[in-house]
């Protein structure tokens, strides 16, 4: 099924121009008759079909909403790795089931964000909308505004730290003393890991250290190995 993401979108005719029209008009080449799934990004899709194919614009007709179902929100507090590594968990995330992701500076973190967060943020925010597109979500993740990992606050959340010094508790058995609707936040450090002062000073705010077992993970695969135990536990995955 061909889908498109349109913020705001109700039952009715809609009219697409800009970036949506190029996708569906030129990429996907859909023409007058075909479906659609339309999705607003906040949990909600619509069947619809294709009425007419002009120059630069196509118009639709969407049925009935209807609601898709809500898992645990499941933020990922991640550590700025280099290159594209984050990129590959926004990407990834998003499939296995993400809600939010929180790009943090960490002290062990290379890449410095100052002055480049907007230009990266709409970047961001255009590889969720492409992967929550591409998996069959009808919500899309927020990426939220990067901060500094001492400065994390999210209330009201369960911070669980990946850390790999933890060897008594395992992220299945602490997920097992929360509500089955508790949100989560996932702290994930960069390369070379959390510093054990942000780790004591997490868990002295509320956090809790938690490990995926012996193996030492990479940075871009804790948060995704983590997102599949939780997904799994919930009977979503797997």
């Amino acid at each position: 099924m061909k889908r498109v993401f349109v913020p705001g979108a109700a039952q009715g005719a809609l009219e697409l121009t800009g970036p949506a029209f190029h996708h569906l008009a030129v990429v996907l080449r859909v023409k007058e008759g075909d479906a659609i799934e339309v999705f607003d990004g906040h949990g909600q899709a619509f069947d619809a079909k294709v009425v007419a194919v002009k120059e630069s614009a196509l118009t639709m007709e969407l049925g009935v909403a209807r609601a898709m179902p809500e898992p645990r929100r499941v933020t990922i507090v991640q550590g700025v790795p280099k290159a594209d590594k984050l990129e590959l968990v926004l990407q990834k995330g998003t499939e296995l089931g993400a809600s939010a992701f929180l790009p943090a500076a960490a002290r062990r973190s290379v890449v410095k964000l100052e002055g480049k967060e907007e230009k990266k943020l709409e970047r961001w925010r255009r590889i969720v909308e492409e992967a929550a597109r591409q998996c069959g979500r009808a919500d899309v993740p927020e990426v939220m505004q990067p901060c500094s990992l001492d400065e994390l606050s999210l209330p009201g959340t369960a911070v669980l730290v990946l850390d790999e010094a933890e060897k008594a508790l395992p992220l299945s058995r602490a997920l097992e003393a929360l509500s089955a609707d508790q949100p989560i936040a996932l702290v994930i450090g960069p390369e070379g890991g959390l510093d054990r002062e942000e780790v004591a000073a997490l868990v002295e705010r509320g956090a809790q250290a938690v490990t995926l077992g012996k193996n030492v993970l990479r940075t871009e695969t804790a948060a995704l190995a983590a997102l599949a135990v939780i997904r799994h536990l919930e009977g979503l995955l797997g």
